[in-house]
């Protein structure tokens, strides 16, 4: 007390014993770290992981049914064998349990291989190891497809933690999403496992196209042609990577993270109102040449991974843009972007993964923008 009135005084200030004293609430909003935010990202996951662990399984028991294939290959068939569980694909249990067998190698072998280079890093560096990388982890096994070896998920990984992440600093000093940089990496590097109808369903011999794939061929017409209703495109039970397909465990996980303040409403607002006017733009248009022209928007919602892209990769909050207005112009480009690439480019009918990447390098951009134009309009106000 007697330092600040010495302060004050040096000061030329009046003082009051009374100006000592906090009149308001202390400012403080919450005592949230890194683990609480990664604690809550993981609690939102677990919607699209139960989702793939039954999606996996129901998609391979049903392919099972159709080729009259009775058991599974290899150790995961004698592990269903010994349990006792069976095929059915009317069964949630024997889906899950199948599906199992598929998710967990993939997610061992990432956080495994994750966390050695984290270790290799951080011991380099004398620091501590983040708890940041297990949802880095989980969000990189869910995009991948069921047949992926894991000795490429093991290298993916490895890019996206080593190039997209550790070599700028770690955890926070990134400016691009580590797990999609892994996902892109692998699908430029092995396109034959990344792409095309027969990695989508975890049984060999069978092939199944997602529904943005028959879309890209042959319009809405192919998509009904395969009995694909747009409540189970919305459900999730359709062919696709492990956790991206179903739209309603994304939507619960958004409502969670929305509901705790991880992540921003802004930019999922964004992405879907870029998404919604690009798409009625190319209905105005139309084409009788690209059958994608004519795709309503509630069916790309649905389909592919721009649910699960909009709610957990595009707000990343550090690769993603921070500003308010820019969040919304990230999020606007991400969803422009998306539509542009499904509708445009031939060899690729999604487009979330190339879409977000394009985001995180003009995020920066996009700030500095917007920050520029603000420190104008405030110099404006001053004149």
């Amino acid at each position: 007390m007697l330092r600040r009135r010495a302060f004050l005084v040096r000061r030329g200030a009046s003082f009051h014993p009374l100006s000592a004293v906090t009149r308001s609430a202390p400012h403080i909003r919450d005592g949230i770290n890194l683990r609480r935010v990664m604690t809550y990202v993981m609690l939102a996951l677990i919607p699209c992981v139960l989702m793939a662990l039954y999606n996996t399984g129901y998609q391979a028991n049903t392919a099972m049914a159709t080729l009259g294939i009775e058991a599974a290959p290899g150790w995961r068939g004698a592990v269903l064998g010994a349990l006792r569980i069976g095929y059915d694909p009317s069964s949630i249990w024997a889906s899950m349990w199948h599906g199992l067998f598929y998710v967990l190698p993939l997610y061992v072998v990432t956080v495994m291989v994750g966390n050695l280079w984290q270790t290799i890093f951080a011991a380099w560096r004398q620091r501590e190891i983040t708890e940041g990388f297990m949802v880095t982890a989980l969000l990189f096994t869910l995009s991948l497809p069921p047949t992926v070896p894991l000795w490429q998920a093991a290298l993916g990984i490895s890019f996206g933690v080593v190039i997209g992440q550790e070599i700028f600093g770690g955890i926070g000093h990134n400016f691009l999403n580590p797990a999609l940089a892994g996902r892109a990496f692998l699908y430029i590097t092995y396109p034959s496992e990344m792409a095309g109808d027969a990695i989508w369903t975890a049984v060999d011999g069978f092939t199944g196209a997602t529904g943005l794939s028959l879309a890209d061929t042959g319009g809405m017409d192919a998509i009904a042609q395969q009995s694909i209703t747009w409540l189970e495109s919305f459900l999730g039970r359709v062919p696709g990577s492990l956790g991206e397909t179903s739209t309603l465990a994304s939507l619960l996980g958004a409502v969670f993270l929305l509901y705790t303040r991880i992540v921003s409403w802004r930019i999922m607002a964004g992405v879907l109102l870029g998404m919604i006017a690009t798409v009625l733009f190319f209905n105005w248009v139309g084409s009788s040449a690209n059958p994608m022209v004519g795709m309503p928007w509630y069916w790309h919602l649905t389909l592919g991974s721009f649910a699960f892209g909009t709610v957990f990769l595009a707000t990343d909050p550090v690769s993603a843009a921070t500003t308010d207005t820019g969040r919304w112009v990230y999020g606007f480009l991400i969803g422009f972007m998306v539509v542009l690439i499904r509708v445009a480019s031939f060899a690729h009918p999604e487009g979330v993964m190339f879409a977000i990447l394009l985001g995180n390098i003009f995020a920066p951009l996009i700030d500095h923008f917007v920050m520029r134009a603000n420190i104008r309009r405030r110099a404006q106000r001053s004149v």
